[in-house]
């Protein structure tokens, strides 16, 4: 049974920083680059930041470079949001997604994403 179980979300004052953590399991983890999405009240969901299987590469949208650094340890099957300097614009429920073996790097691409989590409420007061 695949599964993606994200967890860190909750309330924190601007500036503040929260760590999210996305545990995988039911599916070879390493073969899988993974992407975090985030979706606020009333609008579609957008690609936050994107790293491959290795780790080595890593895509940010430009609303959270040097504020926000993605990561992933294949030996425990999880990947990392760290979220530093947080706005009231960052709130949202982020959700953690992994795509394929044979998927291409599109990691903006909902579509290229297999499995999703139920995602994790952020919440940042001004």
């Amino acid at each position: 049974q695949v599964q993606l179980v994200e967890s860190g979300g909750g309330l924190v004052q601007a500036g503040g920083s929260l760590r999210l953590s996305c545990a995988a399991s039911g599916f070879t983890f390493s073969s899988y680059y993974m992407g975090w999405f985030r979706q606020a009240p009333g609008k579609e969901r957008d690609f936050v930041a994107a790293i491959t299987r290795s780790g080595g590469t890593t895509k940010y949208v430009d609303s959270v470079k040097g504020r926000f650094t993605i990561s992933r340890d294949n030996a425990k099957n999880t990947a990392y949001l760290q979220m530093n300097g947080l706005k009231p614009e960052d709130t949202a429920v982020y959700y953690c997604a992994g795509s394929g073996p044979f998927s291409r790097w599109q990691p903006e691409d909902q579509y290229e994403y297999d499995y999703w989590g139920q995602g994790t409420q952020v919440t940042v007061s001004s």
